[in-house]
């Protein structure tokens, strides 16, 4: 790129930017981790959102370790170290058992297995600038499928008409942190992190429109919640039977019969009115 290194302080200020706006979003969990301390249980939550993190940032703090002259996204990434693992320590200690055993295996499998095979495959397969390289793809479509993830939250609000469950200022912060990121990349020359930064601030753009669309409006699946529930209510509310004229009670009757002198009492059926009879003793 023309402009890869041309500016200097202005690099600097977009990274040093991107630093205080990522380590807003790192600590956006912490109400939901205090939640968790004050009810000793992570309940419905899950931890794959913070393995992930903590995958990413191992990964970008091993490509700056290779590039050698980006040092902000070093600083910014050995927080998200810090802070992702701390999130995995407090989740496993408070989560059930089958809760505990499926982090566990999460950590496993990215953290061990994925990142351990990424560094021993560049070590040993590749050498300088084709390591950086590689590593720098592996960092780049990584952050696309990151980046991705929003589409299922506009899906939920496309379908919804609702953005109960769109977090806007987190929203807000992370389309903030993609601009920060995206310029530094740029100016950088360095597309491995300008180009997933990009899809990011569409995405958190996106966002954002779909929020002020939508926000003062009532979600369709609550009507339809609501209606349902109207006619639940009224199949089971109880229903007075409406009393037969046809049919005289027996127990009016006894008073005005005398069966004790009568040597056989038996029922007879006598129609009287179709589909209705009275019961009378014979």
């Amino acid at each position: 790129m023309v402009i890869a290194g041309q500016f200097p302080q202005l690099t600097f200020a977009f990274g040093l930017m991107g630093n205080i706006v990522s380590f807003m979003v790192f600590l956006s969990p912490l109400p939901t981790f205090y939640k968790v301390y004050k009810k000793k249980s992570t309940e419905g939550f899950q931890s794959i959102p913070y393995v992930i993190g903590l995958f990413s940032a191992m990964l970008w703090i091993y490509y700056a370790l290779l590039k050698k002259n980006v040092i902000l996204l070093i600083t910014i990434n050995s927080v998200g170290i810090f802070i992702q693992t701390f999130y995995l320590c407090v989740f496993v200690f408070y989560a059930p058992k089958k809760a505990r055993i499926e982090s566990l295996k999460l950590i496993t499998l990215f953290i061990v297995v994925g990142f351990g095979l990424i560094v021993l495959i560049t070590e040993f397969l590749a050498k300088g600038v084709h390591r950086v390289v590689i590593v720098g793809w592996i960092c780049l479509i990584f952050s696309l499928c990151v980046f991705v993830a929003p589409l299922g939250v506009l899906r939920q609000v496309l379908k919804t008409k609702s953005v109960e469950y769109m977090p806007i200022l987190l929203s807000l912060a992370l389309t903030l942190s993609a601009v920060m990121w995206f310029f530094y990349g740029l100016l950088l020359g360095d597309f491995n992190i300008a180009i997933p930064n990009t899809l990011g601030f569409t995405f958190g753009i996106i966002q954002i429109i779909l929020y002020y669309v939508y926000k003062n409006k009532k979600p369709e699946i609550n009507d339809k919640i609501t209606e349902f529930k109207e006619k639940m209510s009224e199949m089971e509310s109880p229903r007075i039977p409406e009393k037969d004229h046809n049919t005289i009670d027996m127990v009016k009757l006894s008073p005005f019969v005398r069966t004790e002198n009568v040597p056989n009492v038996s029922v007879v059926r006598s129609p009287i009115v179709a589909n209705h009879t009275i019961e009378v003793g014979a």
